[in-house]
């Protein structure tokens, strides 16, 4: 059996500063005094597990993510942490923590009504599950994708490749779910704008993360190919300001559910 493609750490923190403020501003709707114990789930290269650390300089921190490489560099970051290499979609507890953050990573798991309750059983009474996720798929950056997809050598290769990210719930769906698992829910959207530097920096940001799906199964030739194709769509859909750069609109999902006291 092949590897599994790994993430690209040093790719994914060419945008460090816009891809950590929704951490920021996630953290902040954390309302927890002196919390013992925390998780980052996803830390990726440990940009979100600095600020938790950060917050809470008394907690036990850690981290987890799937990627060797995020690990690698989470670790030489923050060597004063642990972080482990696992799978989240059959990550378990082994005891229960105050703060579970979850930045950016829940999107790439099903059946969030079951995962959501998961997570809520690993919070202590009083505990926190901290969640964000984009809330793109209906954006013209991943439109693209899936459009380029479907044309040229590569689509039946890339057939499922648009499945690898679930369609988030609702807010209804959410709230409904946490409560069910004894959580009262904080939910909110933010839609950022990103100013870039033109076509080309929209598709190096999503090579990271959202076009990896499209861009692991083809071979290096059909690879270019498809960037280029997907290069012409976005020139299309995000025209230059007068300054030259692109605008580019993120919608975010938060959620802060706190579970209730015993």
């Amino acid at each position: 059996m092949a590897a599994k493609p790994d993430w690209d750490a040093e790719q994914y923190l060419r945008f460090e500063d816009e891809r950590t403020r929704p951490s920021l501003d996630l953290l902040q709707r954390v309302r927890l005094a002196a919390p013992a114990r925390c998780i980052d789930l996803g830390c990726g290269p440990g940009n979100s597990t600095e600020l938790v650390a950060a917050r809470f300089p008394q907690a036990e921190v850690s981290g987890l993510d799937s990627s060797p490489d995020m690990i690698e560099k989470a670790r030489k970051r923050l060597p004063g942490l642990a972080f482990d290499l696992a799978d989240l979609a059959g990550w378990s507890a082994d005891s229960r923590y105050d703060l579970i953050f979850a930045n950016a990573v829940l999107q790439w798991l099903p059946d969030h009504a079951a995962l959501f309750a998961r997570l809520a059983a690993a919070l202590k009474p009083g505990g926190v599950l901290a969640v964000q996720m984009p809330d793109n798929l209906a954006e013209p950056s991943h439109r693209a994708m899936a459009e380029t997809a479907a044309e040229g050598p590569w689509a039946a290769r890339l057939a499922g490749a648009a499945e690898a990210r679930v369609s988030i719930g609702s807010f209804s769906d959410y709230r409904r779910w946490l409560a069910t698992a004894g959580c009262t829910t904080d939910l909110w959207r933010t839609t950022y704008v990103h100013a870039l530097n033109g076509a080309d920096a929209i598709v190096e940001w999503f090579r990271s993360t959202g076009l990896k799906p499209y861009l692991d199964p083809l071979p290096a030739e059909q690879r270019a190919g498809f960037l280029a194709r997907y290069r012409e769509r976005i020139a299309q859909a995000y025209p230059a300001e007068p300054d030259g750069k692109v605008l580019l609109r993120f919608p975010r999902l938060f959620i802060v559910a706190t579970r209730a006291a015993a």
